[in-house]
């Protein structure tokens, strides 16, 4: 969970001081199950993945391997962050990552408001970069999507509407171009529920996502699709369960020993945190499910 920012909304609680670390005995596990079991999608989040001293290691094997979709959630600023990680974008054009950004709003104020002072900024000059390669591009294969958290208690808008609107603002104020814009529920854990707390906002959230509750969004929601893998090997049925400390229900507990029959036959653990991707138009990693 090392990363270069602290943002108010962070669900893994991420920043500077954080030791934990994916080690590259994890990663060439990883590296085999997707070998074994012809996996086509590839998601890596942080923190700042891109600080992982295996990072570009990791990079170069897993491009090999046949990943059809390979995602890095980068939070922009690092790219800027030290001379090190300059040459990010090119880095990502020459093994095809699929780059999706975090990226509030389209103006400084609300953006540095969530995310640090001077966030804005440096992002907008990354996706600058990152368009200069060829991300971004209406015709183009390398892929840049923009992610959107609400900044206060409330359920993000309609994605639609709300991409529309960033397109619009970073093509006329900046010059700035990007693919699709995931809109992503804020939920109930870590720096988020404590800024729920503080603010005297928990009950009236949790009430507004059990009220929204939507049955149309759990035959999609990321858990069950998607199998996520903690810094040490662990395995959750998504992030957020590895955030609360809920393995998967399986006798498969580790990536040491997966097992594709065992875990597809296993029930999802849920709980009250659930509500926030089944809310309104639902919500995943890639935005909207229903």
């Amino acid at each position: 969970y090392m990363c270069n920012q602290v943002c108010e909304h962070c669900h893994v609680d991420a920043g500077p001081d954080r030791k934990e670390i994916m080690t590259r005995e994890t990663m060439l596990q990883c590296l085999d199950v997707i070998k074994n079991t012809g996996a086509h999608t590839l998601d890596l989040t942080g923190g700042a993945p891109e600080m992982n001293p295996n990072f570009r290691w990791f990079v170069e094997q897993a491009s090999k391997v046949g990943i059809k979709d390979f995602i890095v959630r980068s939070n922009l600023t690092i790219i800027r962050a030290n001379k090190k990680y300059h040459d990010l974008p090119k880095f990502f054009k020459k093994h095809n990552v699929h780059v999706v950004s975090s990226m509030p709003h389209w103006t400084k104020g609300k953006t540095d408001k969530q995310r640090g002072d001077g966030v804005f900024d440096k992002s907008i000059t990354a996706l600058q970069e990152l368009n200069a390669v060829g991300y971004g591009m209406p015709d183009s294969d390398l892929r840049l999507d923009l992610v959107y958290n609400p900044s206060g208690a409330f359920l993000p808008g309609d994605q639609a509407s709300m991409e529309k609107d960033f397109k619009k603002a970073l093509l006329e104020d900046f010059n700035i171009q990007f693919h699709n814009l995931f809109a992503i529920t804020n939920l109930p854990i870590s720096r988020f529920l404590d800024y729920l707390i503080a603010s005297e906002n928990y009950e009236d959230y949790m009430y507004a996502l059990v009220d929204a509750y939507n049955p149309s969004a759990v035959a999609n929601v990321m858990c069950t699709n998607t199998l996520s893998v903690s810094w040490d090997g662990f395995l959750y049925d998504c992030d957020f369960n590895q955030m609360l400390e809920l393995p998967v229900n399986s006798k498969v507990k580790h990536i040491s020993d997966y097992n594709e029959e065992l875990l597809e036959g296993r029930d999802i653990v849920i709980s009250q945190h659930c509500y926030g991707c089944t809310a309104g138009a639902g919500s995943s990693c890639q935005g909207v499910v229903a």
